[in-house]
């Protein structure tokens, strides 16, 4: 190697350790920038008294709950057969019953099933939000819109994002009851608990805490905005050379980072 060589080599390591720290912190300031306009707008009536705004809305909600919830359900009573029954079981044999409801919302409650709900989003809706916003953006649509005085942004970003987050949330719901109810039903088949159904409703409900409920749904609620952003963002970053193939891993990537990252630091923020 000479002279030349050696000198620019400490720049083109610095490039390689440093692009991707570049590249990852401008991602996690687009989101957050995204997320506060979404904030912002979706708290401004007069968005909302627009007909395509709310034919997007509603169609975007269809797409995302209608999509997730076949798969919600399954995994669901998967969970619920293989933890919620398990824990039932297994504390009823060494007699703390009592202990079942801290443990269910500790573990089902706060963690697992926003994580859960999250990926299933990011799967179903996510990977759809990667290659509509990549065509749009690949087959000039974005710069027509503007060009009709149509902002982007409302008209497409907007709708999205809200229609992730409301269904994320729903999915939720259907998720814990899914997996309390397969579970309970699958240790009295089994004989492993001899309580009731109410009886178990009311010590999950009794050790569930106001926070542990906000906490519930503040995580669903982001996991699914969360989604939706960052899936726009790869989407409509793009360029015209990149194929879904090229798109679609690294929207996944992202979109499990962001589910992950927002579940762990809350879970910390309210320990």
């Amino acid at each position: 190697m000479d002279g030349e060589g050696r000198a620019a080599l400490p720049w083109l390591m610095l490039e390689w350790l440093g692009g991707p720290v570049r590249r990852g912190a401008l991602v996690v300031l687009s989101t957050g920038a995204i997320a506060a306009g979404v904030v912002m707008e979706a708290l401004h009536p007069a968005n909302w008294r627009r007909r395509t705004l709310r034919q997007e809305l509603r169609r975007s909600l269809r797409q995302s709950v209608a999509g997730g919830f076949g798969t919600v359900v399954v995994t669901a009573a998967l969970v619920g057969f293989g933890m919620v029954h398990q824990a039932v079981s297994w504390l009823a044999y060494a007699g703390q019953e009592g202990l079942t409801g801290r443990i269910l919302v500790t573990v089902l409650v706060r963690e697992v099933a926003p994580v859960l709900v999250g990926l299933i989003l990011l799967g179903r809706s996510g990977t759809v939000t990667v290659v509509e916003f990549g065509e749009t953006k690949a087959s000039g649509q974005l710069g027509v819109l503007e060009v009709q005085g149509l902002d982007p942004f409302t008209l497409l970003v907007l709708p999205r994002v809200v229609a992730m987050a409301v269904a994320g949330f729903t999915l939720g719901v259907i998720f814990l009851a899914v997996a309390v109810g397969v579970g309970f039903l699958t240790g009295q088949l089994l004989g492993a608990t001899q309580a009731s159904f109410a009886e178990l409703l009311s010590n999950l409900l009794t050790a569930t805490a106001v926070a542990d409920f906000v906490l519930f749904a503040v995580k669903l609620v982001l996991a699914g905005g969360l989604v939706a952003v960052v899936c726009a963002i790869t989407g409509m970053s793009s360029t015209r050379a990149e194929t879904p193939s090229h798109l679609l891993p690294r929207g996944f990537v992202r979109g499990l980072l962001a589910i992950l990252g927002s579940s762990a630091a809350l879970s910390v923020a309210t320990a």
